[in-house]
């Protein structure tokens, strides 16, 4: 099975650390994150990361040039001109002509990629999307009103949950055929797309650990959770 990696973003809210280096290659560890990604795929049978490049792309060429990830596991690399965003740049991308997996390569997860994939095919979806539920506080008092503007009920600091997406999926190839090449495209408006065009798009909750590390807070507490629980994250042989 393929999978190709969004490696292109800039990282902004990781600045000053990305403006030095690309956001996949901040360490986790004594290694970048994108590295532990590769590692993680290989050992769930993953066979050709394709990772789709940008910002710094030279610099991520040249550090996974110099490791040595897997033989079982084929690296090519993608590098786009101009920004084609989260989806756009799949359509530039050869040989995906069976079940893939995409991600972000910002993702520290315990996810057992297999069973995700096999309910992409259970499903048969055009699309499924790894979910996660997602917290949201509010730091003031929630009213209840009725129509006449009246208070009916009050709760304070309230927390809100929402299923949300994890940046992982699994595509079937027919999903291609929504994607122009060489023109912009973000991940919600295919989505939206796909579900107006009458094609299955399923979710699949994840209750293993999963951050991103687009901020610095969450990027902390990826470090913390990598040293605590390394085994779970299959990189064994990892140097």
């Amino acid at each position: 099975m393929k999978a190709v990696i969004l490696a292109g973003g800039k990282g902004t809210r990781l600045a000053p650390y990305t403006t030095v280096f690309p956001k996949p290659l901040m360490p986790i560890g004594n290694v970048p994150i994108l590295e532990i990604i590769l590692w993680q795929l290989q050992f769930f049978g993953i066979s050709e990361a394709n990772l789709a490049c940008g910002y710094m792309a030279e610099l991520i060429n040249s550090y996974l040039m110099n490791r040595s990830i897997s033989g079982k596991l084929e690296i090519k690399y993608h590098r786009e001109d101009h920004p084609l965003g989260t989806s756009g740049a799949l359509a530039n991308i050869d040989g995906l002509d069976d079940t893939f997996l995409v991600m972000n390569g910002d993702i520290l997860t315990t996810l057992d990629y297999s069973k995700l994939i096999q309910s992409h095919k259970d499903t048969q979806a055009a699309l499924t999307i790894a979910i996660t539920q997602k917290k949201i506080p509010i730091e003031l008092g929630v009213l209840e009103l009725d129509e006449r503007q009246i208070v009916t009920g009050y709760t304070e600091k309230p927390v809100q949950e929402f299923p949300a997406s994890t940046g992982i999926y699994i595509y079937d190839p027919r999903v291609l055929d929504y994607i122009e090449k060489n023109i912009y495209l973000d991940f919600p408006t295919l989505v939206l797309r796909l579900i107006a065009a009458g094609e299955k798009v399923v979710g699949f909750p994840i209750n293993t650990f999963w951050l991103d590390i687009g901020n610095k807070d969450d990027y902390e507490q990826a470090h913390r959770e990598f040293e605590k629980q390394k085994t779970a994250f299959h990189v064994e042989g990892m140097e």
